[in-house]
């Protein structure tokens, strides 16, 4: 054990091989707080080589490996199990922006640089990268892509899975996988890449990635409407996109106690609408044309939404610090849930048609099971992934309604099953789903994730107890 951690040591440098209690607690347990680990040690490599030479070392003395970015994940992914055995590597230290490449829309970054700084970089030579999370100013490139986070822009520009053009990974055997082309046109066999997007990790640590760039939008309208229910946002949406076509960037559905908690703890807050309502949505439009006149085609169209009841009242921002605080409340909702107390919570798509049924049925379902439950709905009803969340406003109620997780879960994901949905839209699997696939996944497709798993990971030391 020493000479492991002496190894480390060496290899990193004593100030990055943690091992005391108090450096290591806050690399092991989740941002929820629900799941807490141990590991022999926490290492921070500097540098890609740095990471190969750490995964050699651990091949070598056969000790299970956890990788971790910003910690920022929702499902226990980067927390290490209870046993101690593992050794976490956390990439924070990568900090590099290798290149920008404005003339081919592309920008190739170390894994510990934070979604917020690639998106930085990007405007610096005036691109977009459009990912965008709450979470952006912590969260960094290797987690986000091995969870292929979505975020609110996915309605145009879809997952990290669809903004990835190239990845650098280490094996691990401690082998180093240098793919980062920059091509949008590879036919060359396999998309090996693909196959370490979304892995959490088991398959290899990514240590750098090449991402696409966009054109920067040179306008954006954004507004917060009341509409008549899911059913009437989802028919808004179709609509819009009718009209605008991807020119719809984002489409948020929020409900009304999603709200009511962002204004209860979230200092500042503020209810744009002087009425409450059930449900919300909050729009945006952008174009980088400034001779498309986005305001006025949205408010024609949300003139004939009023007249026909599908919006029952609005604003729309008048300034960019307006639109700001627009989406802050958006995306406050998280931590608004994280201040109010544990809850029990979904992240789950359906088709976008199915969103007004699966709402329906599933409230009504655990409303029957959990009389006065309180249910916090909200998510990006433009690309059909639903964060459904339940709590009892009293703690005491609430301790023995948490106990119930796993019979709620099945009410929620058996319903989805029947919808044609999934039970993980952006979250990952981590520990909390692990146990939950084999009742919605077929035998061939665990099969072959399997398979898959003994190619890249024979041993089974790469962050064990995490998606299979």
């Amino acid at each position: 054990m020493d000479t492991l951690l002496d190894t480390l040591r060496t290899l990193v440098g004593p100030a990055h091989c943690l091992t005391d209690a108090a450096a290591t607690a806050p690399y092991l347990r989740d941002w929820r707080g629900r799941y807490s680990g141990s590991a022999q040690a926490v290492v921070l490599p500097a540098d890609t080589a740095q990471v190969a030479d750490v995964l050699r070392v651990c091949a070598a003395t056969g000790v299970p490996i956890v990788p971790q970015g910003g910690n920022t994940g929702l499902c226990g992914g980067a927390t290490p199990l209870a046993d101690g055995k593992a050794v976490v590597v956390n990439l924070s230290r990568l900090r590099q922006i290798r290149n920008v490449d404005p003339a081919n829309n592309a920008i190739t970054v170390d894994a510990g640089v934070t979604l917020a700084e690639v998106q930085a970089a990007a405007e610096g030579a005036g691109r977009l990268f459009p990912l965008s999370l709450a979470s952006e100013g912590s969260c960094e490139v290797g987690g986000v892509i091995s969870t292929n986070a979505g975020g609110v822009q996915v309605l145009r520009y879809g997952n990290t899975r669809e903004l990835v053009l190239g990845l650098e990974v280490v094996l691990s055997d401690g082998q180093i996988w240098n793919g980062l082309r920059a091509l949008r046109k590879d036919n060359t066999g396999y998309d090996l890449k693909q196959l370490f997007i979304g892995a959490e990790g088991t398959l290899g640590i990514i240590t750098a990635a090449t991402l696409k760039l966009f054109a920067k939008p040179r306008q954006s309208v954004t507004a917060w409407l009341a509409v008549a229910g899911p059913d009437a946002a989802v028919a808004l949406l179709a609509r819009l996109r009718g009209v605008a076509g991807d020119r719809v960037t984002a489409f948020e559905l929020i409900s009304r106690p999603s709200l009511a908690l962002v204004l209860q703890h979230i200092p500042g807050a503020r209810d744009p609408l002087p009425q409450p309502h059930p449900w919300y949505v909050l729009v945006e439009l952008t174009d980088a044309l400034v001779s498309v006149d986005l305001a006025g085609v949205l408010e024609t169209e949300l003139a004939a939404a009023i007249a026909e009841g599908v919006v029952i009242d609005g604003t729309l921002a008048a300034s960019e610090t307006q639109a700001a605080a627009l989406w802050r409340l958006r995306e406050d909702i998280s931590e608004a849930q994280k201040r109010e107390g544990v809850s029990i919570k979904h992240d789950i798509s359906v088709p976008v048609s199915a969103i007004p049924e699966f709402l329906e049925r599933a409230d009504a379902a655990l409303q029957a099971c959990y009389p006065g439950l309180r249910i916090v709905a909200f998510g990006h009803v433009g690309d059909g992934n639903l964060h459904y969340n339940q709590s009892r406003p009293s703690r005491d109620e609430n301790d023995a309604f948490i106990a119930r997780t796993d019979e709620v879960g099945r009410i929620v994901h058996d319903l989805v099953h029947e919808l044609g949905g999934s039970i993980s839209a952006e979250h990952g699997i981590g520990q909390l789903k692990r146990s939950l696939l084999p009742a919605y996944k077929s035998a061939i497709e665990l099969d072959l994730m399997q398979r898959i798993k003994q190619a890249f990971d024979p041993e089974g030391r790469m962050n064990p107890g995490k998606v299979l």
